[in-house]
């Protein structure tokens, strides 16, 4: 099986946990070799579960939003997805991460519902499955291929993963991306699979606080970081780093500008790196184009995504959007004039 079809999606960056495991601070350093170790594990039974088919996502009993959220009680992957302790329609729980997994999933099925009349992720009425409290003080989320997992933060570097709306977006929208254009997890294309994944994730988180693109903060996982960061998020879409210089991230990888793409070998070629190059493609649109940005920049972008295939690249993805922004508003329309001179200047 390859990692490039079955991949393990992790909302955190292989740069910065690499960076975090060379810290001079020596518990900084044994809490990112841990992390590494244990997404490293994670990937190793990922894999020998799609390959067995031992694991599937669950049907929905009914063709309207479906959430099972499971404590993982700090067990590993193969013991996913954990205990049932709230279903859909079930009171709140006392355990904030399980009450977050299920809001914050909820949004996202809602986001997707009622913008763009999908049915949960596969658009047939699939069950979001959420594990929270997965691994002892792991900094990190999952989507697995059938279901959220979280790790509860170390408290320092991170807090829980559960609380930012827009890395729950993110990783569930790995899955709708596997249901349609199934983008391979490599060069461009993975690069193109994060970048959707960032877009609607920030889009949720938008849309659920009714904002402007000009009012977004345009960040990805800002709620997430701990209170020994300087860093104000993972990753931004505006046209400067989102951290530089930190004593514990170093500096920000992405580039915003085809000049500067990474093409090394590392993060599959780039996964995490080069998503900063698309990503500042919409968030020129969005703020050229102005008002809600789901309404018009996020419907050009989910069409787009609708009609990619699994090797499509960035190429590919400005020439689909520009045909879609022509379909939906016209050739000679200003939403036309802003995707095309977004990704011109990005170089593309």
């Amino acid at each position: 099986m390859s990692e490039d079809r079955h991949p393990l999606h992790c909302i955190l960056p292989p740069y910065i946990l690499e960076r975090l495991a060379e810290s001079p601070d020596a518990r900084v350093r044994r809490r990112a070799i841990d992390t590494i170790a244990q997404s490293a594990a994670l990937r190793a039974t990922r894999s020998t579960l799609a390959a067995m088919g031992a694991m599937a996502a669950i049907p929905s009993p009914r063709a309207r939003k479906h959430r099972l959220v499971y404590d993982a009680k700090h067990g590993n992957f193969v013991d996913l997805p954990g205990v049932l302790v709230r279903e859909e329609g079930d009171r709140a729980s006392k355990d904030p991460s399980v009450n977050e997994a299920y809001n914050h999933s909820g949004y996202t099925y809602d986001f997707y519902k009622r913008v763009f009349d999908r049915n949960s992720l596969d658009d047939r009425g699939m069950s979001l499955v959420s594990s929270v409290h997965l691994g002892r003080r792991l900094n990190n989320a999952f989507w697995t291929g059938e279901q959220m997992a979280y790790g509860d933060g170390d408290g320092s570097l991170f807090v829980r993963f559960t609380k930012s709306l827009d890395v729950v977006g993110h990783e569930l929208t790995h899955g709708v991306i596997t249901h349609t254009a199934n983008l391979e997890y490599r060069d461009e294309p993975g690069a193109l699979n994060e970048h959707l994944a960032d877009v609607f994730g920030s889009l949720v988180k938008q849309w659920k606080k009714d904002q402007t693109a000009a009012q977004a903060d345009w960040l990805i996982g800002p709620d997430i970081m701990g209170p020994d960061t300087e860093a104000e998020a993972l990753r931004t879409f505006r046209d400067e780093p989102a951290f530089e210089d930190d004593p514990l991230f170093g500096t920000d990888p992405q580039p915003k500008h085809m000049r500067d793409k990474y093409t090394g070998s590392s993060d599959s070629g780039g996964v995490h790196i080069n998503s900063g190059i698309p990503n500042h493609a919409f968030y020129l649109v969005a703020r050229a184009i102005g008002g809600r940005a789901w309404e018009k920049a996020g419907r050009i972008w989910y069409d787009s995504m609708l009609a990619l295939t699994p090797t499509c690249g960035f190429a590919d993805m400005a020439e689909r959007s520009l045909q879609e922004a022509s379909s939906l508003f016209g050739a000679r329309s200003r939403e036309r004039r802003a995707v095309r001179d977004a990704w011109k200047a990005v170089g593309l």
